[in-house]
């Protein structure tokens, strides 16, 4: 019973932990569904080679907290596997086997469930967050003080799915800037970069812009579709962001 437990725990802990590099990792400038890729990615030692694992890997900080998920990772990875043997090994009584096998399965369903918790997440990313803040120097100083990199405001990379709403749109047609989101810089996939770009240039999948805004506004066009609701979500942040100007 006493394995079951300590499975358990290292599954919570591994949760916990994927969440925090998440979260650091947004903080030097990725985007949140990004960071979450590459944290997962990392901790479970999947190496997948993208465009974006490799810009995590030419940036000093990304880099260490890459390094060190890659390390608990596989520590986590041998002590859950350990701790899943010695629950199961030797079961030589049916009903107890049955009882370990229910414990685990609810245990999973209900870490599962708190994981996937939308108030669980909000306030663990607050309490992160000010954590990283306090303990941890993962702002690039360099341009925060000049940009004013502070409250609701960050500056993120943001890859251009072909089903996103802004793909294929100029940046006039995308009026971003009505939403309170500001274009710094496009990079493109031949690896040429194009700074303050204007509103006749297309945005075009596989580019990676550089944008500036309020956390939940970069937050809402990441994962927003290129479809009526997409255009709906466009209208409502649009709206959204008149009303914080006035």
């Amino acid at each position: 019973m006493i394995a079951i437990i300590s499975l358990l725990v290292i599954i919570s802990l591994s949760i916990l932990i994927t969440r925090v590099a998440t979260i650091a990792l947004a903080h030097t400038g990725l985007s949140e569904e990004t960071a979450r890729f590459q944290a997962r990615s990392a901790f479970t030692g999947s190496g997948f080679t993208t465009d974006e694992a490799e810009r995590v890997v030419k940036h000093p900080v990304r880099r260490r907290i890459i390094m060190l998920l890659m390390l608990l990772g596989n520590a986590g990875i041998v002590t859950a596997v350990s701790s899943l043997i010695l629950a199961f090994v030797n079961q030589g009584n049916p009903e107890l086997l049955a009882i370990k096998i229910t414990l685990l399965v609810a245990g999973i369903v209900t870490l599962w469930a708190i994981a996937s918790s939308q108030w669980v997440d909000r306030h663990l990313a607050r309490l992160i967050n000010q954590a990283l803040k306090r303990y941890t120097q993962l702002e690039i100083k360099d341009y925060a003080d000049l940009i004013h990199l502070a409250g609701d405001y960050r500056l993120v990379e943001l890859q251009v799915r072909p089903h996103d709403w802004i793909a294929n749109k100029t940046l006039a047609e995308s009026s971003l800037w009505e939403e309170g989101i500001v274009v710094l810089g496009i990079e493109r996939p031949d690896g040429t970069y194009l700074g303050a770009p204007v509103g006749t240039t297309k945005i075009l999948p596989g580019e990676i812009l550089i944008l500036y805004g309020r956390i939940s506004a970069l937050k809402e066009i990441d994962k927003r579709k290129n479809d009526k609701k997409g255009d709906r979500e466009h209208q409502a942040a649009v709206a959204k962001q008149k009303r914080i100007i006035q």
